[in-house]
């Protein structure tokens, strides 16, 4: 290894990236260096370094220059003294979140409610972000990435690379999934099913046992494209085509959807997340993983007379990781759906823009430093 890489380097804000000389990063008594393979581009990137400085101040992103890049797979290349069991040689992905380690919610084994929560290569959740960002300042926009041991999820031999860097749509749909206690004999519903979310969680029902699985979307093809997973046990309709609410208990013996999944993105409105709530049986859990900015109009009297619950999920822990790893490792969890775009280091910048425009979960866009 060279004592220098090269990364895509953000310098102000709404920029282009540019390819910089940088140090190789050396690992921390309980850290790991990871050689990058694959580092999957999030559709959000290109809002994030252009909008969230002066739209969303209380969600801080690193400070410029930066190397963005939050979804990384690849090959543990040096740990640090003090790291026990992962070695050089593992394949791995990295799950970004970090947190401080020392707070109350740290200590007390709820890491996502640390209140400096940050995603490593992307932002934070609050002004204490900024010093966990120094502290792990690279992205997977570069060739290699120094991250903490308690951050790995080891990834089995029979998982490509480029599946393994969508472990964190596949994470955001699973800890939603296992909040809404998705499990055999769920008759799920899923808003948004098209896209990165609601198609990983339609793979991670599946292997969860869920008995129906109501996909809605509006892109027909795509729709039809998801329905083949599994035509007897998922089934699809456009939003157009009438009441969702009526659609589901016609298919669910006059009940209602156990679990809706909000997983609608940021171009929706609020009668469509209501729509799915009211598809809802006695008793049912809606949780929310997407981005719909709207506020809801929630009755809150008739929810809680039908024992409806609103739920909201952020992130996945790294045992979750673990878990979905075991399901790929099995077969259980099918990743095959996924195809990829490859665009080098030089090319970080057609990559964000197609990852920008990409339409429908099935395509991931994939930076490949090291080749």
């Amino acid at each position: 290894m060279t004592n220098t890489m090269r990364a895509a380097r953000l310098h102000e804000v709404g920029g282009k990236f540019q390819i910089d000389e940088v140090p190789v990063p050396a690992p921390g008594e309980y850290d790991v260096v990871i050689k990058v393979e694959s580092a999957n581009l999030v559709q959000n990137l290109r809002n994030v370094i252009s909008t969230y400085p002066s739209q969303k101040p209380f969600l801080p992103l690193p400070e410029l220059p930066a190397i963005f890049g939050m979804d990384t797979a690849g090959v543990i290349s040096e740990v640090g003294s003090r790291v026990r069991n992962l070695k050089p040689g593992d394949r791995v992905y990295l799950n970004p979140g970090r947190d401080s380690g020392d707070s109350w919610a740290s200590r007390t084994g709820d890491p996502l409610s640390d209140s400096a929560y940050t995603f490593q290569g992307y932002f934070g959740f609050g002004p204490d972000s900024t010093e966990i960002h120094k502290d792990y300042p690279h992205g997977g926009m570069c060739q290699y990435v120094k991250a903490p041991a308690s951050g790995i999820i080891r990834i089995p031999a029979n998982v490509p690379m480029d599946h393994a860097s969508r472990f964190g749509y596949l994470g955001t749909a699973y800890s939603g999934l296992r909040k809404g206690d998705v499990r055999a004999g769920t008759n799920l519903l899923i808003h948004g099913v098209t896209g990165t979310l609601g198609l990983s969680a339609v793979l991670l029902a599946l292997a969860m046992g869920a008995t129906k699985i109501f996909g809605v979307a509006r892109n027909r093809e795509l729709l039809e494209r998801i329905r083949q997973i599994a035509p007897d046990r998922i089934h699809t309709r456009a939003y157009d085509d009438g009441n969702v609410g009526d659609w589901v208990r016609e298919n669910t013996d006059g009940l209602g959807a156990d679990v809706y999944l909000d997983a609608l993105g940021d171009k929706a409105t609020a009668d469509v997340s209501m729509a799915g709530i009211w598809a809802l049986r006695r008793g049912g859990r809606m949780v929310s993983i997407g981005a719909m900015p709207e506020n809801l109009p929630v009755p809150m009297y008739r929810l809680m007379t039908m024992q409806i619950d609103l739920l909201t999920s952020l992130w996945f822990s790294v045992a979750e990781g673990e878990e979905m790893a075991r399901m790929a490792a099995a077969g259980t969890l099918d990743l095959s759906h996924f195809e990829a775009w490859h665009y080098s280091l030089e090319e970080a910048n057609q990559a964000i823009d197609a990852a920008t425009d990409r339409a429908g979960g099935f395509t991931s866009i994939i930076l490949k430093p090291n080749e």
